[in-house]
C-alpha cells in the first residue's frame, strides 16, 4: 500500500512540485530518496551533472500515513519512511489543494542513494546574503556561456566544455571552501529566492549551502580564495 505524507506548512505541496520540477528539467529520469519520521521529511536528489547532493525538506502533520486512513493518533512515535523512488512518479503525486503527496512504489536507486550526507554535527562557519550569492550564479553562467561561444565549432567538443564547467564550477564561492557548483545547483533549483541569509556549515569532508527552499551539500573542499565578502557566524 501507497504512503502519504502531509506537510504542516502551506505551499510545502507547491515548493515541492516546483523542486521537482526543476530537477527533471536535467534528468527526466531522475530518482529521488525519500527519508521521513519524527515530524518532518526529507527528499534528496543528485541533479545530473552538478556532482551536487541537494535536499528539500518540509514539517508533517503526522507520521507517513495510506491515503484514507486518519495516520498515528498524534504524539505516538512518528512512522518512519525510507525509499527511492522515481522523481517523475513522485511529481505526479503531489496534491497541492490538500498539502499531500502519494509516495510512488520503490524503484533500484542509483549509488548516490547509499552515501546521503550527515543528519547531525553540521557547524556553521559563514553566511552570505543571497543577492549575491545570485549574482555570483548568473555571472559565472555567463561566464561559461561567453566562453563557450568563443570557441570554433571544431574545438567546442564535449571534453572541451566539460573542461571549462569544471574549471568555472571548481572555483570557491568567496573566501570559503565551498565550490560555485554548489551555487549554480542552488541557483538552478531556485533555492537562491528570498532575502534570507544563507547559511554555510560544514560537517567532516561534507560542506552544505542552506537556503530557506533547500540545502545544497558537496563532499569535497578546495582553496580559499579572494571574492564575495561573507560574515562569519
Amino acid at each position: 500500500m501507497r504512503q502519504r505524507l502531509e506537510f504542516a506548512d502551506p505551499g510545502e505541496a507547491a515548493g515541492l512540485a516546483a523542486f521537482l520540477g526543476r530537477l527533471l528539467r536535467w534528468e527526466k529520469n531522475a530518482a529521488v530518496r525519500i527519508q521521513a519520521g519524527g515530524g518532518v521529511a526529507g527528499v534528496f536528489a543528485k541533479p545530473a551533472r552538478f556532482e551536487v547532493v541537494v535536499v528539500r525538506t518540509g514539517r508533517l502533520l503526522g507520521p507517513p500515513g495510506t491515503p484514507g486512513s486518519t495516520g498515528s493518533t498524534p504524539g505516538t512515535a512518528a512512522a518512519e519512511l525510507d525509499v527511492t523512488v522515481s522523481a517523475g512518479e513522485l511529481l505526479e503525486g503531489v496534491e497541492e489543494p490538500t498539502e499531500t503527496v502519494t509516495v510512488p512504489g520503490p524503484v533500484t536507486g542509483p549509488p548516490w542513494t547509499g552515501v546521503l550526507p550527515p543528519r547531525g554535527g553540521w557547524q556553521a562557519f559563514a553566511e552570505a546574503p543571497p543577492d549575491a550569492v545570485r549574482a555570483v550564479a548568473v555571472a559565472a553562467v555567463a561566464e561559461f556561456r561567453e566562453r563557450a561561444e568563443r570557441l570554433t565549432p571544431a574545438a567546442r567538443t564535449r571534453e572541451r566544455l566539460d573542461a571549462l564547467a569544471e574549471e568555472i564550477w571548481s572555483r570557491p564561492l568567496g573566501r570559503t571552501e565551498l565550490p560555485l557548483r554548489a551555487v549554480h545547483a542552488a541557483h538552478a533549483l531556485g533555492f537562491l529566492g528570498g532575502t534570507e541569509p544563507l547559511g554555510l556549515l560544514k560537517a567532516g569532508p561534507w560542506l552544505r549551502l542552506r537556503a530557506p527552499a533547500g540545502s545544497v551539500v558537496v563532499r569535497q573542499g578546495g582553496d580559499r580564495g579572494p571574492g564575495l565578502s561573507v560574515t562569519p557566524v
